[in-house]
C-alpha cells in the first residue's frame, strides 16, 4: 500500500513501513508541511499497530539537508510552527511502538540529523555525512539535536559538532558512536534489507520494551531540550545574525555576523 502527501509518501507492505521524504529538487530540504505530513504518518500506523519496522530515508541524493532557507521571506515576528513540527516528528519517531531505522544517504544537515538521530538505529553510506549547520545561518540546533548528539557522543564532542558546524563523515560518526552502521555506498541496499529482515522477523513487543527502556535511560533531557530549543531559537530568528545568515545562503556567499 501506497500513501503520498504533499512532499512525503510511504508504503507498506508485510508489516514493513518506509516512510520517504520526497522533496529531491531542494536536497530534501523540509517544511512545515512537510513535517507535519511525516509526523503524520508515523501517528496514523502508530494507532494503527500494524508495522513491524519502520524507515525513514530521502528520495535521490539526501537523506535531508535541514529546513528549506530558499525561500525564506523575514517579514513579520518569528514563528515556530517549523520547530514545533520537527520536535513533534522527533517525538513521533522516538515513541514509536517499533524499530524505526534511518536510512541515511547522502548528507544529514541540521534537523536532518535531528531526525536520524532519533531513530534507533541509523544506517549511513559511507560517502554520507552529518552536519549540524546551524550556526551558519546564525541559529542554534533544534529537533531536539542537542540532546540526541551529546546522548551519543559526549559533551565535548557534541559542543565541537555543533559550535563550529563540522562536517562528520559516515566513518567517523560511526566510530565516535554518533551513528549505528556503517557500510560501502554499494553494500547499501543490501545491508538496509538485511536489518529490516532482522528487526521484522524479530520479538516485536520485546524490541518495543527495549527501545523504550534505553530510550528512556539515555534521552532524559530530551523534553527538555525541545524547550530550550524553542525558545532559544524563536529569539534568534528574530535577529540580525539569522538575517544575514539568510541573505548570505541565498546569496551564495559567506555570511558576516555582528554577534
Amino acid at each position: 500500500m501506497t500513501a503520498t502527501r504533499p512532499d512525503v509518501y510511504s508504503t507498506h507492505d508485510n508489516g514493513v513501513l518506509r516512510v520517504v521524504i520526497n522533496r529531491p529538487h531542494r536536497m530534501n530540504a523540509v517544511n512545515t508541511e512537510a513535517l507535519q505530513n511525516l509526523s503524520t504518518i508515523f501517528d496514523d500506523h502508530a494507532r494503527r499497530g500494524d508495522v513491524r519496522v519502520a524507515v525513514l530515508e530521502g528520495a535521490g541524493r539526501a537523506f535531508c539537508t535541514g529546513a528549506d532557507l530558499a525561500d525564506v521571506v523575514l517579514s513579520g515576528p518569528p514563528s515556530a510552527d517549523t520547530i514545533d513540527a520537527a520536535n513533534d516528528l522527533a517525538r513521533a519517531i522516538r515513541s514509536f511502538p517499533s524499530p524505526v531505522i534511518a536510512a541515511v544517504r547522502g548528507p544529514a544537515a541540521g534537523v536532518g540529523v535531528s531526525l536520524a538521530l532519533a531513530c534507533d538505529l541509523t544506517l549511513a553510506a559511507e560517502s554520507s555525512y552529518l552536519l549540524l549547520a546551524f550556526t551558519k545561518v546564525g541559529l542554534m540546533p533544534d529537533g531536539g539535536a542537542t540532546a540526541l548528539v551529546a546522548a551519543s557522543i559526549g559533551r565535548a564532542r557534541a559542543m565541537r559538532m555543533a559550535l563550529l558546524a563540522e562536517k562528520l563523515s559516515a566513518r567517523d560518526a560511526f566510530d565516535s558512536g554518533l551513528i549505528s552502521q556503517v557500510c560501502p555506498d554499494d553494500a547499501f541496499d543490501d545491508e538496509l534489507a538485511e536489518l529490516i529482515r532482522r528487526l521484522g522477523s524479530g520479538p516485536g513487543k520485546a524490541f518495543q520494551q527495549t527501545k523504550d527502556a534505553i530510550n528512556d535511560a539515555t534521552l532524559t533531557e530530551l523534553d527538555s531540550a525541545f524547550e530550550r530549543e524553542r525558545a532559544g531559537q524563536i529569539s534568534l530568528l528574530a535577529g540580525a545574525d539569522f538575517a544575514e545568515g539568510v541573505a548570505a545562503f541565498q546569496g551564495k556567499r559567506a555570511a558576516v555576523f555582528g554577534g
